[in-house]
């Protein structure tokens, strides 16, 4: 764990000051739980807080509360600029570096003048003023409540903190699957319901609220599924015709490389997702046991993450990247082969 300049951050929050709390590109529900219970936890600390993101995020993360407040950098770029101009200081939640952000918002950031502080669990962060990393950690979540429990403000937490919370830590855990879930993460959740989270209401809003074509994407990527016993790995595609064709909308394809995780005798998987606005393929990866797939990514695919779940991109065609993969998997194949045992 790195905790960096706490004291210093608690002095200088004494007073009320203009707040950005800022989530990676492309959020996910860790990302905007961990933002927007930092920003109602701030607000109830007598401070003006504005959360800002780089671009859109899944229609299915639309209901937490404050998420009308929120700031889109892409598409709200004078009301962020503004924001972050007249900020005392920039929180920035659930990502380790300012590329994070993505080009344009990244140039912005490294014009700032002030202080940044990181709260996060991806490996290797940045050096930033204020910091409070931990890898072993679940969930930026987890952290934001462990944060608020060190400042001594557990009592602060309301259903809406609660609410934000539980989701970010529900949807990086798998639903509490991951090994790293733990005891402590299961006694913050009791008392985030205690608080409450209504953890029934939170699963339906994220988990039961598909849409047909979501589904129907969510077919084609299974017919496109790929397996590879010699090396434990299984694989999906899905290219932009195939993502136009079910009407793909932002967050469709979140969790469905954990398909090709859940088969028997696979430790490894991979999704592989045509992203024409970017002109990249965009790589999600997954591993059980020992294989870090971070240092995997970091190593060929530009990206990085956790040691069981990371993602990456290529500048490659879909084909080619997909080639790139498969021509890799046999210099790994003794970890792969002891990575885990059933």
């Amino acid at each position: 764990m790195i905790l960096k300049g706490f004291e210093a951050l608690k002095s200088f929050l004494e007073k009320p000051r203009n707040i950005v709390v800022i989530g990676h590109r492309n959020p996910d529900g860790d990302a905007m739980g961990s933002t927007l219970a930092l920003k109602h936890y701030f607000d109830k600390k007598g401070h003006h807080t504005t959360v800002v993101v780089p671009n859109e995020y899944p229609e299915f993360l639309h209901w937490l509360p404050g998420s009308d407040t929120t700031y889109r950098f892409d598409w709200q770029n004078t009301q962020s600029q503004r924001a972050i101009n007249g900020s005392d200081i920039i929180f920035l939640l659930d990502f380790n570096a300012l590329h994070r952000v993505g080009h344009d918002m990244q140039k912005t950031l490294e014009k700032y003048p002030n202080d940044f502080a990181m709260i996060d669990h991806h490996q290797q962060p940045d050096d930033v003023k204020y910091m409070y990393s931990d890898v072993t950690i679940c969930s930026t979540c987890q952290m934001v409540y462990q944060f608020i429990e060190m400042n001594n403000d557990l009592d602060l937490i309301d259903a809406d903190i609660a609410t934000c919370l539980y989701t970010g830590i529900m949807t990086d855990t798998g639903s509490f699957r991951f090994r790293s879930t733990t005891s402590t993460t299961h006694r913050i959740i009791a008392d985030l319901i205690d608080k409450g989270a209504e953890n029934d209401k939170i699963h339906n809003n994220v988990y039961d609220a598909n849409s047909y074509n979501r589904l129907l994407l969510l077919g084609q990527a299974l017919s496109n599924l790929q397996i590879l016993p010699t090396y434990k790995t299984a694989y999906i595609t899905l290219t932009t015709e195939e993502k136009k064709r079910f009407d793909f909308q932002k967050g469709d394809t979140e969790g469905i490389v954990n398909y090709a995780l859940s088969l028997k005798g696979i430790i490894f998987a991979a999704i592989f997702i045509e992203d024409a606005e970017q002109g990249i393929v965009k790589m999600s990866f997954r591993s059980k046991g020992s294989f870090s797939v971070n240092q995997f990514s970091r190593n060929h695919f530009n990206g990085g993450g956790h040691d069981n779940a990371a993602g990456g991109k290529s500048d490659l065609s879909i084909e080619k990247t997909v080639t790139k993969f498969v021509t890799l998997l046999p210099q790994y194949q003794k970890e792969l082969e002891a990575s885990y045992e059933d």
